[in-house]
């Protein structure tokens, strides 16, 4: 291709993924309002990942060898969902209503998988023996897989299962009242949100309209990759853009809702729209990548530079003080900001 035609192709590509994940949100949207917290944000969630699976997979599975897309991606998700749309909504949301308020229980639980699956699978590999290199044996992706894949699994069930009000928005007074008092509670609020006939109807047919939303992503997806990587090196690019591309494909629909949240002052669902979507990402997408690159053969690497490895640091530890308490500080908006200034300036100068 040309650099013009590729640079159309580009264009028209971008445009039909980006519509299509807008519907998927669109969609997703309505289906977590019928299903209430958190089960509505979890389909979000899972709809949006599921879309960066195929693109990262369509990279992969192209013929370059593109031995860290997974871990770019990921890192890169961290970095705009945990900093840059963290950030947005924190600043936004206390500019109009001042301090917001959030669950604390689930907020730190979404931090603890954030900083165990993240762990396990991006800075684990450079402090082992491994393959060398930051890159794992086969036995260890098999088996670190099948540890992501049920640490996740379980963090699921516990999730929708008996601890479901721990990601809703907080009632006044609400965490005050005893434990067995509060999922009473839940449960009472369960049945008064009783779905009728006709919202079981409604909510299957958007389902339906959900999945064939996603059908031009993966359809158009390997297109798309082709022609990101011919870009990158003709324009003489870093290669990490290709990450964070594909990052910013797939979240920007879901970013516009987690800080739509917080301008409704549902501070517990910006969370669970940000936070759930990192630790998905992390959860589908590392067993994903490395299985695919153990049945093509390809080098799957997710050791992170020392650079990623310092603002991977400093965004955990920011994290935790940001959400220790059990509300907003809009000034820390501000450093979650600047943080991911800092990782796009370090991408261009290293």
């Amino acid at each position: 291709m040309s650099p013009s035609v590729a640079g159309v192709v580009f264009l028209v590509l971008l445009i039909t993924i980006i519509a299509a994940a807008f519907g998927v949100v669109k969609e997703a949207d309505e289906l977590a309002h019928k299903l209430g917290e958190p089960y509505g944000t979890l389909i979000l969630t899972l709809s949006i990942v599921s879309i960066e699976v195929v693109l990262i997979a369509a990279v992969m599975l192209g013929p370059d060898e593109v031995a860290t897309i997974g871990k770019d991606s990921i890192f890169s998700v961290m970095m705009i969902i945990m900093n840059l749309v963290i950030g947005l909504c924190i600043l936004l949301g206390g500019k109009k209503f001042g301090e917001q308020e959030y669950n604390s229980q689930g907020t730190m639980s979404y931090i603890a998988m954030i900083i165990m699956l993240g762990g396990l699978s991006m800075m684990l590999p450079n402090f082992i023996q491994g393959a060398g290199g930051g890159v794992f044996t086969n036995v260890q992706a098999v088996v670190l897989s099948v540890f992501i894949v049920i640490l996740y699994g379980f963090f699921l069930a516990f999730q929708v299962k008996g601890y479901s009000h721990l990601y809703v928005q907080p009632k006044a007074g609400f965490m005050e009242v005893p434990y067995e008092e509060r999922i009473s509670v839940s449960k009472s609020d369960d049945k008064n949100n009783a779905l009728t006939k006709e919202d079981k109807k409604e909510i299957s047919i958007r389902a339906v309209i959900l999945i064939l939303m996603i059908l031009p992503i993966v359809l158009l997806s390997h297109n798309m990759a082709t022609v990101v990587n011919y870009g990158i090196k003709a324009a003489n690019l870093p290669p990490q853009l290709g990450g964070v591309l594909i990052a910013f494909i797939v979240f920007t629909p879901e970013s516009m809702t987690a800080v739509k949240a917080a301008l409704n002052n549902e501070f517990q669902r910006t969370i669970n729209l940000c936070h759930g979507a990192f630790v998905s990402t992390v959860g589908l997408t590392v067993p994903a990548v490395l299985t695919i690159g153990l049945i093509t053969g390809k080098t799957v690497l997710f050791g992170l530079t020392s650079t990623e490895t310092i603002l991977f640091i400093i965004t955990l530890l920011l994290s935790l003080m940001t959400f220790a308490g059990k509300r907003t500080t809009p000034f820390v908006g501000i450093m979650h900001l600047v943080l991911f200034a800092t990782f796009i300036l370090l991408i261009f100068n290293p």
